[in-house]
């Protein structure tokens, strides 16, 4: 019963709680359970666990996910090889002052206290995830920009300039259709003077595609969770040290690279 989902049994999403269970259980069989027994034999009798959901986008279009995973992204892997090109996983974020808060422990009934200025001060970052077109060497390359600032087409041209150098070859960049990418045209401009950066565009709503998108899940909510930085350059300090960390670990760069299911 359980397995045909919450919406199945009239409610708006997929999404079991406790006490959605109990009223199912009622309905069915005329037995009233309290939500926090129910709770018990969910985890121990049926082997569930209490998670938090990951959020899809309804304009995905899974099709065209699967579509580009198995049939377009060997196309373009193979050309770059070609081409003696880079792959790049290209992506951008940012990391607050204000921590993110994760689960610790505690005795129970003693929530413990983070304190943290309550101020929206911010680091916005561009990185990517490099892969070498004959040894499959994986890198990682970052930029962290001025605080409080949000990343322009001209920043992104400016990290594919310096990138372009530290590679010292073509590339194959593969990112989102954010506005400042290639919609933008600063960066039109930019990739028409440089014939050797050819640029692929992700499928919609699928970031989970996109490695890079790890780096910045691994970093903050990982490593950095629950981290109250006093001020911005205290937190500049950390994402420089756990970048550093990434680039001198490529099994955890790999590891980003086989979450996608990409086939390199």
């Amino acid at each position: 019963m359980l397995a045909r989902g919450a919406s199945a049994h009239g409610w708006p999403n997929e999404l079991w709680t406790a006490a959605r269970v109990a009223e199912v259980i009622r309905r069915r069989f005329g037995v009233r359970y309290h939500h926090d027994h129910v709770g018990r034999f969910l985890r121990e009798r049926l082997g569930w666990t209490p998670q938090k959901p990951r959020r899809v986008a309804r304009e995905r279009n899974e099709a065209a996910i699967l579509d580009w995973q198995a049939e377009k992204f060997p196309r373009i892997a193979r050309e770059a090889q070609e081409r003696n090109a880079h792959l790049v996983f290209l992506d951008e974020s940012g990391f607050m002052l204000n921590p993110c808060v994760r689960r610790t422990w505690a005795p129970r009934g003693a929530t413990p206290l983070l304190k943290a200025w309550d101020r929206r001060d911010r680091i916005s970052a561009i990185s990517s995830i490099t892969v070498s077109p004959k040894a499959r060497r994986l890198n990682l390359y970052f930029d962290l920009l001025p605080d409080n600032t949000n990343v322009h087409a001209e920043d992104v041209v400016a990290y594919l300039r310096r990138l372009r150098e530290q590679l010292g070859g073509p590339m194959t960049v593969l990112w989102d259709g954010s506005r400042v990418h290639d919609r933008s045209g600063v960066v039109k401009a930019f990739l028409a003077e440089h014939p050797e950066i050819k640029t692929e565009r992700l499928p919609a709503y699928a970031p989970e595609i996109n490695p890079d998108e790890l780096v910045w899940a691994w970093t903050k909510y990982g490593r950095l969770g629950n981290l109250a930085a006093a001020n911005t350059d205290w937190l500049r300090d950390y994402l420089v040290t756990e970048f550093a960390y990434l680039r001198r670990h490529p099994e955890l760069l790999n590891s980003f690279i086989e979450k996608t299911k990409l086939n390199l």
